[in-house]
């Protein structure tokens, strides 16, 4: 196991797009401020220069983070290296190994260029936009409400992709479960009682009940998340590890 994760990770690290994507993610950071700035400068009482906007669009935006964690887990589940599982198979790696440590790299990079992208966006938030009292704590205490559904969509992500769902579907189906299951949840509950409950505890719920309280700034840790993105979070490696475990290699 510790081999092969050593050649996963040495294989990660000679990809091109390991270095691209961060560069592309930090500079869409930063070009994201530098828009507001020149915004402010040009228009009269812009509303929107501020460190609290600029902190409510990372926030609010699950879609994108979930995005990019799909890029970045596609850099060894994409369909050329699924396609020399194969080979894999047939040096006598485990199945088990190959999933986990390919989770386990491509996840490990991924939490350390959100790291990064957190003090870059603090950073840019308070150097550029703040005024008067600093949001940086209760920004990290949104932050970390968010970790465990992104971690769950990264995951899923990983799951679906090791036993060769589509990329496509993948992206459907994490926009479902991640933005709209709230919304569905409550349609459902129209029809069928009692699952008023489990509408509490659906992911996109909780993203926005998060990116409220940030907004009226009274965020607080919520022991929610850290059930729902433990529940999705099992469930996904559940499912992917025991299909990928069984499911043909050609």
């Amino acid at each position: 196991m510790l081999n092969y994760l050593k050649s996963e990770q040495y294989r990660l690290l000679r990809k091109k797009a390991t270095y691209i994507l961060p560069f592309i993610c930090f500079l869409l950071i930063t070009a994201a401020a530098v828009v507001l700035i020149l915004s402010d400068q040009q228009m009269v009482e812009f509303p929107y220069a501020t460190n609290q906007f600029f902190y409510a669009n990372v926030i609010g935006g699950i879609i994108l983070i979930l995005i990019v964690a799909f890029l970045f887990n596609l850099l060894l589940t994409g369909n050329r290296e699924l396609a020399v599982l194969k080979q894999t198979v047939s040096f006598g790696i485990g199945r088990t190994a190959i999933f986990y440590a390919k989770l386990l790299v491509t996840l490990g990079y991924f939490l350390l260029v959100c790291a990064l992208g957190l003090t870059l966006v603090i950073a840019l938030a308070e150097g550029l936009f703040a005024q008067g009292e600093s949001l940086i704590q209760p920004f990290l205490v949104a932050s970390a409400n968010m970790l465990p559904l992104v971690l769950s969509g990264f995951i899923a992500v990983h799951s679906l992709r090791m036993i060769q769902v589509g990329e496509v579907y993948v992206i459907v189906l994490v926009l479902v479960v991640y933005r709209l299951s709230g919304d569905l949840i409550r349609a459902v509950s129209n029809l069928i009682p009692g699952l008023d409950g489990v509408y509490q505890y659906a992911p996109s719920t909780l993203l926005n009940d998060n990116l409220t309280q940030f907004g009226n700034q009274s965020a607080q840790l919520d022991f929610r998340v850290w059930l729902t993105g433990l529940v999705l979070a099992a469930l996904f490696l559940a499912i992917g590890h025991l299909k990928f475990l069984k499911q043909p290699i050609e």
